[in-house]
């Protein structure tokens, strides 16, 4: 079986050929051409009426026999056979000595019917639009390691017709997500991804120097503080969708890149968001796949409404058994957690009693972080996504966090819990969203916070943006404010297993490095 190389090497040959014979394989333009999903559909009709017919495409078979020859020729909207022989079609031998698989050519002829009844094109005319040098893969042979369909996607999409298929639904999904907020009034806007301050989510940043004004800038984390300001300076409906950059790991739901959708309605609260959530996944569901029922993996998903909703001390409750409103201390919450007492683990004191311990069947290895908070709160947020998230497969809503984990959220009645709310599905949270906090001295009060458990060694806590503190002094609306992963909701509706597989080309480390 000959080499890459070799096969290459063989290419290159015939583009010479071509060359040495006056044709330029890599020309500038395609004549008007006809479509070929339209041709199989209307086929009958040009075949009766023997129209003159140019299409285009690229070569994805080929076979040979004496002086006939058979190709399947695609483009986007599907593939049909094209027929030549030495009686029809030019320069016949030359384009049997020159074609390769691969080949992107123009054809000129008519719809016909071959004796095994496949529908056709007999080849009259025809010339190169680009000769292609590199083989492809042998239908899915040869492009099997995942690592190599992620940086080589123009393979993947080539080779594998599913791979193709999900990325139209992606595309089909935001189309819909427009749609739905557009007919309710919402306007699109843009705004900066170069920021002179990071905020709106827990994350580390990407860091940039513009060299002209001699500052660093950050890729953005969220877009959400620019959006409030629009609020402030008086649209009620604003959306972006738009993509945001997170210095963090990667893993099958986490891409440092990614797509967020981001919206702020004036005069509604997160009640109005539950709903709105619902209704948008219900909605682009049946727009985009006719239908509310998915598969993810081994599990069968249904995003109709209503959908489970909890406080999120009733889902801890509810799946570890802990009633985090009981803990009066902070050791007596670690222990909870964590089975034993959590700074003696930490500290080696005691062993793998540990491991036998551990109420919520947390990893030992989380214990150390449990050990650092300093606050009920943040433990309460930490038990809930250690125990109970990777276990919400249905759509659910949970809602009402610790004021600790949510500096921009406003308070509930029960002033340790914030109005905001995150949606989950496949064990794995999908958005995030709240009643806007509008009280300027209260949100002061929250960053002076955030400042704290920075300056204690958490690297992603909120940062002080005194230039937003100052826009909502102007008056700020009570807002509703909402997030979603574009990416998760596709994993979700298409059920890919991995955020590598909807992100055309997700973040990959330099081949070699």
């Amino acid at each position: 079986m000959p080499t890459f190389e070799e096969l290459r090497d063989e290419r290159l040959k015939k583009l010479q050929a071509l060359k040495d014979a006056g044709i330029d394989p890599y020309p500038a333009f395609t004549s008007a051409r006809t479509m070929l999903g339209a041709i199989v559909a209307g086929f009958d009709a040009l075949e009766k009426n023997q129209n003159d017919l140019t299409v285009a495409g690229r070569i994805r078979a080929a076979r040979f026999h004496g002086k006939a020859a058979f190709f399947d020729l695609e483009d986007e909207s599907g593939r049909i056979q094209l027929f030549a022989n030495a009686d029809d079609t030019g320069q016949f031998e030359f384009l049997k000595e020159t074609i390769d698989i691969g080949d992107i050519l123009e054809v000129q002829g008519n719809a016909y019917l071959s004796k095994r009844g496949e529908k056709s094109i007999r080849v009259s005319a025809w010339r190169f639009l680009a000769k292609s040098i590199s083989p492809l893969p042998s239908e899915w042979f040869g492009l099997q390691d995942k690592e190599e369909r992620f940086r080589k996607r123009y393979l993947d999409l080539l080779m594998n017709e599913d791979v193709k298929q999900r990325f139209l639904v992606r595309s089909k999904i935001v189309t819909a997500i427009r749609r739905f907020f557009d007919e309710r009034g919402f306007v699109e806007m843009e705004t900066p991804t170069l920021q002179p301050l990071y905020g709106g989510g827990f994350a580390r940043p990407f860091i940039t120097h513009h060299n002209e004004l001699k500052h660093d800038f950050y890729l953005r984390i969220s877009d959400e503080m620019y959006l409030k300001r629009l609020i402030v300076g008086g649209f009620e409906k604003v959306y972006e969708i738009t993509k945001v950059f997170r210095n963090e790991g990667v893993d099958f739901d986490h891409n440092p890149e990614f797509t967020m959708f981001e919206a702020q309605i004036a005069y509604e609260d997160y009640r109005y968001g539950m709903d709105i959530i619902e209704e948008l996944f219900e909605t682009v569901a049946l727009k985009v796949l006719g239908t509310t029922d998915v598969n993810f993996k081994e599990h069968a998903i249904s995003v109709k409404r209503p959908w489970k909703r909890y406080k999120l001390v009733e889902a801890i409750k509810a799946f570890t058994s802990i009633d985090p409103l009981k803990w009066k201390t902070l050791d007596e919450a670690k222990k909870a957690i964590g089975g034993c007492d959590v700074n003696k683990f930490v500290s080696r004191e005691i062993g793998s009693e540990a491991s036998n311990a551990v109420k919520a069947g947390l990893k030992k290895e989380k214990l150390a972080e449990l050990a650092k908070m300093k606050t009920l709160g943040e433990m309460t947020a930490f038990l809930f996504e250690e125990a109970v998230e990777e276990k919400l497969i249905q759509p659910t809503i949970i809602y009402d966090y610790p004021v600790e984990v949510s500096p921009l959220a406003k308070k509930c009645d029960d002033p340790r819990f914030t109005q905001r709310f995150e949606f989950f599905a496949f064990g794995s949270e999908i958005g995030n969203n709240y009643s806007e906090l509008n009280d300027p001295l209260d949100l002061k009060q929250r960053f002076i916070d955030e400042k704290k458990k920075s300056e204690a060694g958490f690297e992603e806590a909120h940062q002080t943006d005194y230039d937003y503190l100052e826009a909502i002094e102007h008056g700020f609306p009570p807002t509703c404010g909402l997030g979603i992963g574009i990416d998760r909701m596709t994993m979700l509706l298409s059920g890919a297993p991995s955020i590598k597989e909807v992100i055309l080309f997700p973040l990959m480390k330099p081949k070699g490095d």
